[in-house]
């Protein structure tokens, strides 16, 4: 039996999954205190250290064949962030004791992996395509090419300013829920057809996104008008700077992504092939790292042959 095994720590969220012969996916999200929009990085590496110990338990590491896990935010140069030293710090360990290859990749090609992974999208792994990239820090529009090293990918547009993440989870808090508010937000949609469409502020593929905080923040309206109100903002914002795109085919990855009112509105309001990430796959999680590290690991034997 040979698995993959994917590790990913994330600003909210402790991940490791294996693929291959057997499938797990593990995940525990940061507790955050009512009232509160975050947690600092520091607490964020010292909640990893504790939780990755027994969430990697479950796991049969004499059938690992190779790590992999998340370095950075995204495959750039200066990409950093404190809390991937957790899960690095693990994967090395554990490769250097089962005497395996460990390969490091960024949160994002996580994402984006993770979304072809949960839908068998494997015509994306050929040939260019587009990403949109929502969750509670990063709001990016990557025109994408798949590698044995995780995605080559170009920023192309996103926001200026505050993420959508950002945004719904300030509105959220600001309504009394727990962060990360964008479940309990999406939730309340249903219970209303009506919403207040605000004026939203695109230019070429970006966006700006804190002026529509101070408009849904000064609403009168009752919560499910605001939390409607919110998600078409940051709906027909999408919508309008993937127009400047002219994209044929559109994977959307992230948190955000996964809310049923948003999605909903893009299908129906974008002209182009529309892929999601699949269920939990769309939250921070490490199966797209696995599934990377199993390619790339592939990769490398089929060329020795």
């Amino acid at each position: 039996m040979s698995v993959w095994l994917g590790i990913d720590t994330s600003n909210y969220t402790t991940s490791a999954a294996v693929v291959g012969d057997r499938e797990i996916n593990l995940r525990r999200i940061i507790d955050v205190k009512i009232g509160e929009r975050g947690i600092r990085q520091s607490d964020d590496v010292f909640v990893h250290l504790k939780t990755l110990p027994e969430l990697l338990e479950p796991i049969a590491m004499r059938d690992v064949s190779a790590v992999g896990v998340s370095v950075r935010p995204r495959n750039c140069e200066g990409s950093y962030m404190p809390v991937f030293t957790a899960g690095e710090s693990f994967a090395r360990v554990i490769a250097k004791s089962l005497d395996v290859p460990v390969y490091r990749f960024s949160h994002q090609d996580g994402h984006l992996m993770a979304g072809i992974y949960s839908g068998g999208f494997e015509d994306l792994t050929q040939g260019e395509f587009y990403a949109v990239h929502l969750s509670g820090g990063t709001t990016e529009i990557l025109k994408c090419r798949y590698t044995p090293d995780g995605f080559d990918a170009e920023i192309t547009g996103g926001t200026l300013d505050i993420s959508a993440g950002q945004l719904i989870d300030r509105i959220g808090v600001k309504l009394g829920m727990k962060f990360p508010c964008g479940a309990e937000l999406d939730g309340l949609c249903g219970s209303t057809d009506h919403a207040v469409r605000l004026k939203t502020c695109v230019r070429g593929g970006y966006m700006n996104l804190s002026g529509l905080e101070n408009k849904l923040s000064e609403m009168k309206e009752d919560a499910a008008v605001v939390a409607r109100s919110a998600f078409l903002a940051v709906g027909e914002s999408i919508v309008k700077a993937l127009d400047f795109q002219k994209a044929k085919r559109i994977l959307f990855v992230g948190g955000v992504a996964s809310g049923n009112f948003l999605r909903q509105y893009l299908t129906e309001n974008i002209d182009a092939q529309i892929y999601f990430a699949k269920g939990g796959l769309s939250c921070d999680n490490a199966v797209g790292i696995a599934e990377l590290a199993r390619r790339k690991e592939q990769k490398i034997c089929l060329n020795r042959l």
